[in-house]
Formats: C-alpha cells, structure tokens, sequence
C-alpha cells in the first residue's frame, strides 16, 4: 500500500510517500481500506515535535481520523467486509495518511448516510473532540453563554453548532472572511479577532472554548465569569497557570470510541450538525496540506484523498 511518513521531526520536507506491506487484521481488528483522512493541526505539530503523544517509532504514519471500506475482518471483530466506517485512531498509533489501516473494531462506527468519505474524516475527531470539552467537561446548559475561540476551524465549527444545539449563545472569534460561515453554523456573535481584542468585547461567560491555544488561551481567563469554566484543546504545552483562582480550568480527555462517533451520526441524522468547509489534497500533496495547516488560516477542515 502507499502511504505518507514521517521519517523524523522538522518541516515537510521530512514527509515522504512508500510503498509498505499492507496491514493484517489481528483479533478484534478489521481492515479498512481507507478513502479519505483529516489532516489535523496536532498532526504538523507532532511533525515539528511540538506535540508529544507517547514514544514514535520512526518512520510514523500520521493522520488521525478516517473514513473507508472494510477490507478485512480478524476473528472476533464485530464489523464486516463491506461496512462503510468512520473512526479516530488511538494516539500515538495515528496511521491514516496510507491507503490501508488495521484498528480495533470496536473504534470505528458505520458512516452516516448522506455523508461523503471526505465529510465523514473531516468530521470524526472533531466532532468527538467538542463533544467531550462541552458536554462531558464543561457541562454547558441551555441558556448559557459561551465563547468559542477559533469557530471556523474544525473542532471550533464542530463546536459552534453542538453549543447552538444544546440551546446555548453563541460568540466565536473568526476573521472578517470566516464571519459569513460562523453564522452559517450558528453563531449569534462573531468577533473579528484581527481587527478587535476579544477581551474589549466580551465579559461574564459561562463557559470559553479554546482551540486556538497560547496567548489566547491565557486571555481568555479575563472573560469567564466568577465560577464558569475554561475548556482547552489545543495541543501543545500544558495548560498555563489562570490568572484567576475563581474559574474551572480544563482540558478534556478525549476519549476515541464508537458511542461518541455513534452520536456524531445521530447529531447529522437531526439536522443539528453539518460537515465543514473541506479543502482536498491527493495522498501525494501531502506536504502542500500540512503547509496549509501550518498557517493556521483555515475554513473547516483539510482532506487528504487515497483513491
């Protein structure tokens, strides 16, 4: 199978495509073979060796999330050959810039129908990724008032529209030129962060959502109210100390399972989510999508495409 690697940490030049051995499904495993896969930032990140997710073996596969065809099934497994499937690999295993995978079954979920390959990678990590940060750690309600910073990229658009579905208002920070598509998503408010500080603009929230990380994630402290929460996924150094004591400071475990992939499909099936903005890459272009990703200047999610 062909496949993109990392051969050591630096810039994409460290990015190369092979050819390996395709993979064989061990007990509980299947093999899917592999139609699309999410580029995320922890992926450059990982790349550059700003992001450590436990010991890489060298050459590395990175790249996340997918979506496939069941190739293959190992004894016990619960898939079949022919299920369409979406799924988020257990870190620091990563594997999906190839165009075959072999995982545990019980991490991967049937596609949802109606959706694409494409929209279903694009969607799985960061769909299970703002699920965890406001359902089971910020624990948003109805009625409430969050910030979400970074709406346009993947998790914050995830986000945007799981907050909108609970019932909550809305405020995200995007560019002028993302500002359309955040509404689109269902933001109430959209803060132009190139032009205005977000802190002049917003106080007393219940809950700030931060995917953009450093700087902004320390400022972002200034806007919670007394009491409510600060929820960080950005990945990267540990969270910085808060500047007050009065505010919950959190970062979810983020958990890679059927159910929450499960509940991705019945968000869609509702009406209550969409996919994003998808940019597409062939496997080959690889290093011209993490570029893309480096610059952090993004709507929705990039896509690479194996077949």
């Amino acid at each position: 199978m062909k496949a993109a690697v990392m051969t050591r940490h630096g810039g994409v030049e460290v990015l190369e495509l092979v050819e390996l051995p395709d993979p064989v499904p061990g007990p509980g495993q299947v093999v899917v073979d592999i139609f699309a896969a999410s580029v995320n930032a922890a992926d450059y990140k990982v790349r550059l060796g700003e992001a450590h997710y436990g010991q890489l073996t060298l050459p590395h596969i990175l790249g996340r999330d997918f979506s496939g065809v069941v190739s293959a099934a190992g004894p016990g497994a619960d898939l079949e050959v022919g299920d369409e499937v979406f799924a988020v690999t257990l870190a620091p295993g990563d594997g999906a810039y190839g165009e075959k995978i072999a995982i545990a079954a019980d991490l991967a979920a049937r596609k949802p129908p109606g959706l694409s390959h494409a929209q279903a990678a694009a969607l799985a990590l960061a769909g299970i990724t703002a699920q965890h940060a406001l359902g089971e750690s910020a624990q948003l309600r109805a009625g409430e008032t969050i910030l979400i910073q970074g709406g346009a990229g993947g998790v914050g658009g995830f986000g945007v529209q799981l907050a909108k579905h609970i019932g909550a208002y809305v405020i995200t920070t995007a560019s002028a030129d993302n500002a359309g598509y955040v509404r689109t998503l269902g933001a109430d408010r959209v803060i132009d962060y190139r032009a205005t500080d977000f802190t002049r603009e917003v106080s007393g929230c219940d809950v700030v959502f931060d995917t953009v990380g450093g700087d902004v994630q320390r400022r972002s402290a200034e806007v919670v109210r007394r009491g409510g929460r600060l929820v960080c996924v950005a990945p990267g150094p540990e969270l910085a100390a808060p500047s007050r004591s009065d505010i919950s400071v959190l970062r979810p475990n983020v958990f890679r399972d059927r159910a929450h992939l499960d509940r991705i499909g019945e968000l869609y099936a509702l009406g209550a989510v969409r996919p994003p903005a998808l940019t597409h890459f062939d496997l080959a272009d690889v290093a011209r999508a993490h570029e893309l990703s480096e610059s952090r200047h993004l709507r929705g999610k990039l896509v690479l495409h194996m077949r």
